[in-house]
């Protein structure tokens, strides 16, 4: 089953983590168990709160949809132990129709690939060279049908030597004429004596009955029996060797399931090999890459909740499969290649578009994630006093509230009264910050809700040096940081950029940096409107 993330935006606030989880919770409810929420950068101390109070684990972090290895549908072929005979594997090349097997240790790391021609060039050699060297026993019997006689062969546990036929004795020349030997005969007495007097290493005794005698002469001599005849056993005997000998071992180039195609695709353009094995987390063989296999890479699928803007989405999505899109933000730039659903509504928390959808959908949601994403509206809404706050947030965080039952306002104490005190200046920036690019301008807006913003306000300096290092760092043209403060019902707003910027957007007279601001309480509908409306 194919997974498809659910996630919010880069820097991500509560409402962003709470929409992602209670999207792929709603999904999950109906059936459509794939839908996973996951979230990019560091989740917020407001929102591991909510997630703690509600008995919730943040979502599964990712880096980015990059199209992965592992998101390819590469070839499952067996993997077969290094000891495997070469007439076994050469069966299952021709019964799959592959071209290529991997060859595993025993705890199935990687020992070598085999190819079809890696057998064919072995093959080809034995003709010059009729000869096996050290060939396990159970190979040998196991690839000519064929079962040990009498006492001989009780110690033996591999075979070596010359591979000949026997033939009539007025052929001496062609004759074998060592001990050293693998000899294989018919129903030829004289020739079966004249091998077992020379004490040969292997006499396999091809379709022909065996005379008790011939194995009370035996010896040391390894006495096999086989319905083949001599011609095919002559054939098959060296495709019992193991094929760890055959298979290439050295100069390898192998795959792991994270690895990026973009990365693997520059690896398989400057290499000659056709088939690449692929490795998991513990350098175990799952599969092979072949060159088609890149050809038509299989997208990571993708929703998008709390936001549509290029530079706010996730790392990578230009590779991905945009499904869908869940916002109350103004549309931007994100593009698909075809359409998708799209629900952008003027309220002020995407959790209470999802709430509607629950609605839609009859679907209740549990009380603990009623309560989280109660907390989300209030968050976002900065308990209902934002001017992006509307009706139906309202209503619906008072529903939710009542499936939690939680008070609404007990919960926005809890969301805003959390200390930044052991904080930095760059993770309080950091901690809500959303980039915007308006015209030719690129602007960086931080945010951080509060119930006392002149405890925040002693720590300017600081702020405002963060604030130039994110700048020069991001080339912004203009950074700002607002200290909306729930009870004063306004927002201190420190920049770094033009003075007249501000003053023009805000109809302020700025000073040292900072401006209070009466009455904002919202980045989306009060700061960043403004500045599109100057620079746009």
């Amino acid at each position: 089953m194919n997974e498809i993330y659910v996630t919010g935006h880069r820097n991500p606030d509560t409402d962003s983590i709470v929409a992602a989880m209670s999207y792929a919770a709603l999904k999950n409810a109906l059936g459509e168990k794939e839908y996973v929420a996951v979230h990019l950068g560091t989740i917020s101390d407001e929102t591991n709160r909510m997630l703690e109070r509600f008995h919730f684990q943040p979502p599964r972090f990712i880096q980015n949809v990059r199209t992965q290895v592992r998101d390819l549908d590469f070839d499952r072929p067996p993997c077969l132990d290094a000891s495997v005979t070469m007439d076994r594997a050469w069966k299952l090349m021709r019964e799959q129709k592959i071209s290529a097997i991997p060859v595993v240790n025993e705890d199935g790391t990687l020992y070598g690939m085999l190819s079809a021609g890696d057998i064919a060039t072995f093959s080809l050699n034995t003709v010059g060279n009729p000869r096996v060297d050290s060939i396990p026993l159970f190979n040998l019997l196991s690839v000519i049908e064929g079962r040990v006689m009498g006492d001989g062969g009780d110690m033996v546990d591999s075979v070596s030597g010359s591979v000949s036929i026997a033939l009539p004795q007025n052929c001496e020349n062609l004759l074998f004429d060592s001990g050293d030997g693998i000899v294989l005969c018919g129903s030829q007495p004289d020739m079966i004596r004249r091998a077992l007097d020379k004490q040969v290493a292997c006499l396999i005794l091809c379709q022909t009955d065996v005379d008790p005698a011939w194995l009370e002469n035996s010896g040391k001599t390894c006495v096999i029996s086989t319905p083949l005849d001599a011609s095919r056993v002559h054939r098959l005997i060296y495709q019992a060797t193991p094929i760890d000998r055959p298979c290439a071992t050295k100069g390898l180039i192998s795959f792991h399931l994270d690895d990026y195609i973009d990365d693997v695709r520059e690896v398989v353009l400057k290499s000659r090999y056709r088939c690449y094995p692929v490795l998991d987390e513990e350098q175990k063989v799952v599969g092979t890459l072949s060159r088609y296999h890149l050809l038509k890479p299989r997208r990571k699928q993708v929703v998008l909740v709390d936001h549509n803007e290029l530079s706010q989405t996730v790392p990578g999505i230009e590779q991905a499969e945009i499904l869908g899109i869940i916002d109350h933000h103004r549309l931007a730039d994100i593009q698909t290649r075809q359409p998708i659903s799209v629900r952008n509504e003027p309220v002020g928390s995407t959790n209470t578009i999802i709430t509607s959808m629950y609605q839609e959908h009859g679907v209740t949601p549990s009380p603990h994630m009623a309560g989280l994403m109660a907390a989300a509206i209030l968050s976002d809404t900065v308990m209902f006093k934002s001017p992006t706050c509307t009706k139906r947030d309202i209503a619906m965080a008072e529903r939710l509230a009542r499936i939690a039952k939680v008070s609404l306002s007990d919960l926005g104490r809890e969301l805003f009264s959390g200390s930044n005190d052991g904080k930095s200046a760059e993770e309080l920036l950091r901690s809500d910050f959303k980039e915007f690019h308006i015209a030719e301008q690129i602007l960086g807006v931080g945010q951080i809700t509060c119930i006392d913003s002149q405890k925040l306000m002693e720590r300017k300096d600081e702020l405002l040096a963060a604030m130039r290092a994110a700048q020069k760092a991001n080339s912004y043209d203009m950074v700002i940081l607002m200290l909306t403060d729930v009870l004063q019902e306004g927002t201190q707003l420190l920049y770094i950029g033009s003075d007249e910027t501000i003053r023009n957007a805000f109809a302020v007279d700025p000073k040292d940096n900072t401006v209070f601001l009466p009455g904002v309480m919202s980045r989306k509908k009060q700061v960043v409107p403004m500045l599109t409306t100057l620079w746009g």
